[in-house]
Formats: structure tokens, sequence, C-alpha cells
């Protein structure tokens, strides 16, 4: 009998170090899916590589190997029939980028060769990203699969949580990555049947609290200590902890957001959520990270929309009518982050600041309603900020 094989979009670290370690782990062939050409070339050239956990205790090495790889762009018909005939697909590619997968994904469904549904899941730093996904395939379904869809497929959200640092300049395929790791993912679309059998993922039948608890404490410390980090010019995140102010306002913005975990899923104590930021902050402020301030900082676009790290929490907190001012800092502190090298984002972060109002940029950068309440606020910094670039 054939092993499992698991499809995964995305040959970038994450994908190489968490996802395709975890299946590989669990006894599936990894099929890479990507379409940057030297990437999928290097990974066809290269057997095996390792992945390094690092942490305080130590660093623990394991070889990859029992892979292929393919580039969507010159074999998609041969990519749709390896979903097809695939027990999952995972991807990290980028919530912008989930709608140019879904395609072959949808085609691989529709081309079903194996009787047990495909397991779909999203593995992206967004909430209900598998659900975004899944949108976009049911676009490209045909009627019958449509009417079938739970015997061809099952489409679960995940919450991933595992700091990837910037990699030796000769790592080649190799992944240094941090050892502690949670992968969550949804039990309930797989019923009656069970999940996939992949080790080290945690099935829970409820993941908003947890997609909600990491992105509002592992983003949005980690983001916080980033845009702070980077306005008083340090290289490293462990470097911005170890600054006593920048540390009392990364722990002060945290207490924001933990008043609103606990107060959103009644079920997380007080105690087992500041338990849980400490962790977390001890996690950031690793050394051996090497953690560049710049790399978790990119994408400030992204992280300003409305579902993300700050304006998703400081709006729930503003429709509590409870306190938010610290998440304030961390969203002017983030509209500060324009032209920095590398990072695409903010060339076009700063672009929109200078050639939009301060109202239109609000909305357009933020998705939020100028009826909300938090939208005053924020329009206020986005002025601020204007103000003094001109």
């Amino acid at each position: 009998m054939p092993g499992k094989k698991g499809i995964h979009f995305g040959g970038g670290n994450i994908g190489r170090g968490f996802v395709a370690e975890f299946l590989h782990n669990s006894g599936y062939e990894v099929v890479f899916v990507d379409v940057m050409d030297n990437l999928i070339e290097t990974l066809q050239k290269t057997p095996k590589y390792t992945v390094t956990e690092i942490g305080p205790d130590g660093e623990t090495t394991f070889t990859i190997d029992n892979y292929r790889a393919m580039n969507s762009k010159y074999e998609m018909e041969q990519v749709i029939e390896e979903i097809a005939t695939a027990d999952t697909v995972t991807c990290a590619v980028g919530p912008n980028i989930l709608k140019f997968i879904a395609a072959p994904i949808a085609k691989g469904i529709n081309n079903r060769k194996k009787s047990e549904p495909l397991a779909v899941i999203a593995c992206e730093n967004a909430i209900g990203a598998t659900d975004t996904l899944r949108g976009f395939i049911e676009k490209e379904l045909s009627e019958e699969t449509k009417a079938n869809i739970k015997d061809k497929a099952r489409f679960a959200n995940s919450a991933i949580d595992r700091i990837v640092p910037i990699q030796p300049k000769d790592a080649g395929m190799n992944v240094m990555i941090e050892k502690f790791y949670e992968w969550c993912v949804e039990s309930k679309p797989f019923e009656p049947a069970s999940p996939p059998d992949i080790k080290g993922v945690h099935y829970v039948e409820d993941l908003q609290p947890y997609i909600e608890r990491k992105l509002f404490t592992v983003n949005t410390g980690h983001a916080t200590a980033a845009y702070y980090g980077h306005s008083k010019g340090k290289q490293y995140i462990h470097e911005v902890l170890e600054d006593k102010e920048l540390h009392d306002i990364v722990q002060n913005v945290l207490k924001e957001t933990a008043h609103l975990i606990c107060q959103k899923h009644d079920h997380i104590s007080v105690q087992e959520q500041q338990d849980y930021v400490q962790n977390i902050v001890k996690r950031i402020s690793n050394p051996v990270l090497k953690d560049n301030v710049e790399r978790v900082g990119r994408a400030p676009l992204r992280k300003l929309s409305r579902k993300e790290r700050f304006i998703g929490p400081a709006a729930h907190l503003a429709e509590m009518n409870e306190k938010y001012d610290c998440l304030l800092g961390s969203i002017e502190m983030c509209l500060r982050f324009q032209n920095v090298e590398g990072d695409d984002e903010s060339a076009e972060l700063a672009k929109k600041l200078k050639s939009m109002g301060a109202k239109e940029a609000t909305q357009d950068i933020t998705g939020l309603e100028p009826s909300h309440p938090l939208f005053k606020d924020v329009q206020s910094l986005v002025e601020k900020v204007q103000g003094e670039s001109k």
C-alpha cells in the first residue's frame, strides 16, 4: 500500500522548516509546490536538508528527505494530478497569495482519485485563512463537485506559532527554527472520520480562542517590539526587550490584548493568559534567535489591516468601550515603518500616506469604516505621521 502524500504550497522557511518537518516525521512524502525557479531547482537537486531547532537549552538537528519539488508555472497539470491523489494540502504562502493557489487545488479536487476526502489546511498568520482559501476554491469547482464536496475535500482552519529567524547566508535549503511550536487545527470539519494523523498537531473543537490568543499576543507583541525597535535604531528583537522602556511598552500593549482575550473567551483565565504572555515575551527575547527587527516589521500594510494584530484587537476594545491607548502606540510606530530597504509594502505605505488625505488613508490602510469608534483615533495618528513627513 503506498504511503501518505502531502502537497505543500510554498517552499520557504516555514514550509520546509515547520510544515514539512511535521509531515515528514508523520510518514508523509512531501511535494513542495512553488513558482520561484531557483528555489524549486535547488530543492530538486538537494535530496535532503536539515532542520535545526534552537532553544535556550541548545540545538537539535533533524534530516528531512522523501520529498519532491514542482514548479507550478511549468508543471501545472502534474501539480493538479498530485493533488488528485494526495492525502493533505497545506500552504504557507502569505494571505495575499491564497487566491492564486486556489485554481490548481480546485482542479485537483474535481479530479479526485482517492476515496477519502482531501484535507485542506492553510498555515497562514491570518484568522480563518482556510475559510478564505475555500472561498477562492469554490469559485473554481464544478457543480457536481460542489454538490458532493464533503466526499471530495474537508477544510480546516489552523493556528500556527513558530519563529523562523533570518537564516545564515550559506544555509542553502537547511532551516534554523525555534524549538517551541504550536499548530492547532479544527477537528470538527473531519467528523465523523478522524483528522489527518500528523504528529505534533493539536486538534481542537473551537479554534477561535487559539487563533486570537496567538495573533493578539505573539504577533502583536513581536510586531510592537519590531516597530518600536526600528524607531530606536535597534537591530535585533532581543535588544529591544533588553531596553527597559521598550520592554515595558510591549508588556503594556499585551496587557490590553490579554484583557480582551479573557473578556471574549471566558474559559481562558487571567492567570493562564498572564503566563502565556510572559512565555511569549521570554521566547521573543531569546538572543540565540538573532531575530532581525526589519524582518519582523516587514509588510506593514498587511499588519495594519482590519483583522490583523493591531487594528483587530483595538477595534474589539473600542467596541467594548475598553482601553486601547497602548495599541495606538503600536499602530503609530507601524505607520512610521516606511521605505525600509527590501520591503515593498513599507514603500507602498509611504506612497499612500503621501498621496491620500488622512481620512481616505485611514480607511484604505485599515479597512475601518469612518463610523467605527476606533476610526477617529487612528485618523489622528495618520494625520500626525503625515504632518511630520512633509
